[in-house]
């Protein structure tokens, strides 16, 4: 019989747990191999001096774990799969799905774009929002929730968003979403169901997003963006009565709609009886002047306005809104109850809390003076190391639109910056098949995750991939 070394510290108490652990330990460092036979209960219950039943605990939590199998008429054996740290796992049975290749070390340097600074979550804010919610709340508040979304929200983000974005908007007029994708695939399903055959989409536009449309059934159009933002007059071509737009900071080129691509499209849903989607893309980072209104406040019944905290706070969280013409939210809310019951409450309650105490205002305060810094240094250190590079957009958001200089594959580039340790994107995928053989090769920088030190150094590197030999 195997000596199997297990000491015990009566002291501690939990004795079972301490026999598992040991066991554990001793399969893990490779003394114990799959297969060894192990003595019975009540042998081992004698060798320790502690209970049978301690033993026949610890036996049986081993069992539903896997470490241990026992058979009747061959006692308890240590599991076939049970393994020691490190050695490698036994080769896949035929027809077995592959194993997932072990994830890549992160970049040194992420420019990847949609991503904030997930390090300035204000954290101790946050507890403080939801410490101050949860002291109010009534026991009902437990209960299965609005499927609108809790009221304190609603109506906290209806002040928000008349005072910073000029929108129309109630709290009827809000639904709690779970961030702006699930409010954009929750209104592609109300579409279709009311006779809606396609959803006109800009071009470019996120690769992200593309499959998630494609999946409802509506067909995609895809219309132009050029300097002035979406090309009104090719979206009356495409007979759509249905568009998504990123208005106040094109995702990825960064223009902004023009008052008279505007006012077009406007004139154009009341022309078609159609609907505007309007994603509020980035809409609290815009660093050179005040942010234009959103399209919603002028036509509060032709167009439903998505935002999130996703860029302003977390992706995590989970929180965002549609705030819709009435007859367009209550089909929302209906929706909403007919296929997940609502959103969780309370990290509502907390941003409902983090919005009225004045944190939320507080943190894009913070976040805006933060961005643009990085921003302007990413800026100036690629004018440096690639005066040929053209950076397009306004100043705002989180990412840049960089054209390339004529002649380079953007594919070699986005490939010479991994090797060279940086992450970057290229815009060719956000472009349809269409009109991306005619694009210039272009990059989506993401730099909130930087600071700007760290910035410079990686447009230092990306000149290098971008024109080998350049700097040295």
């Amino acid at each position: 019989m195997t000596d199997l070394h297990l000491s015990l510290d009566r002291s501690a108490g939990r004795l079972a747990a301490q026999i598992a652990a040991g066991f554990r330990a001793a399969v893990r460092s490779g003394r114990l191999t799959a297969g060894t036979r192990l003595p019975s209960s009540r042998d081992l219950a004698r060798d320790l001096d502690v209970s049978r039943g301690v033993v026949v605990t610890a036996y049986e939590q081993l069992t539903a774990e896997g470490f241990l199998i026992a058979r009747r008429g061959d006692g308890t054996r240590i599991a076939p799969l049970a393994r020691p740290d490190g050695e490698p796992a036994p080769p896949p049975r035929p027809g077995a799905p592959p194993r997932p290749a072990a994830p890549p070390p992160p970049p040194s340097y992420d420019l990847l774009p949609g991503r904030p600074d997930l390090s300035a979550f204000p954290r101790e804010r946050w507890i403080a929002a939801a410490r101050a919610a949860l002291r109010t709340l009534p026991h009902d508040a437990f209960a299965y929730p609005d499927p609108g979304g809790v009221a304190e929200l609603r109506a906290g983000l209806a002040g928000y968003l008349g005072r910073v974005r000029a929108a129309h908007a109630d709290p009827d007029r809000v639904v709690i979403m779970n961030g702006v994708a699930h409010g954009l695939s929750a209104l592609l399903a109300l579409l279709s169901a009311t006779g809606h055959r396609a959803i006109a989409v800009e071009d470019p536009t996120s690769a992200r997003q593309l499959p998630m449309m494609e999946s409802t059934g509506l067909r995609l159009a895809r219309i132009p963006v050029d300097e002035e933002g979406l090309d009104v007059a090719a979206l009356t071509r495409s007979g759509a009565r249905a568009v998504l737009v990123t208005p106040a900071h094109q995702y990825p080129t960064g223009v902004v709609l023009s008052a008279a691509r505007r006012a077009a499209l406007i004139a154009w849903a009341r022309d078609v009886d159609g609907l505007v989607l309007e994603d509020d893309y980035d809409a609290e980072f815009r660093y050179d002047r005040d942010p234009v209104g959103c399209l919603q406040g002028v036509d509060p019944d032709r167009v439903v306005l998505l935002g999130s905290v996703s860029k302003s706070l977390a992706p995590a969280l989970r929180l965002g809104w549609a705030v819709a013409p009435p007859s367009v939210a209550a089909r929302l809310r209906g929706h909403r109850a007919g296929t997940d019951l609502g959103g969780p409450v309370l990290e509502q309650y907390a941003l409902a809390e983090f919005i009225a105490g004045g944190g939320y205002d507080r943190h894009l305060r913070t976040m805006r003076r933060r961005y643009r810094a990085r921003r302007d240094a990413l800026a100036r250190a690629l004018d440096a190391h690639v005066p040929d590079a053209r950076v397009h957009g306004v100043s705002a958001g989180i990412h840049l639109y960089v054209e390339l200089p004529p002649g380079r594959d953007e594919d070699q580039v986005v490939a010479r910056a991994a090797r060279a340790g940086v992450a970057v994107a290229g815009a060719r995928s956000m472009w349809s098949a269409g009109r991306a053989a005619s694009a210039p090769p272009a990059l989506v920088l993401g730099y909130a995750g930087l600071g700007e030190t760290r910035l410079v150094k990686a447009a230092e590197l990306l000149g290098q991939a971008i024109t080998p030999g350049a700097d040295g």
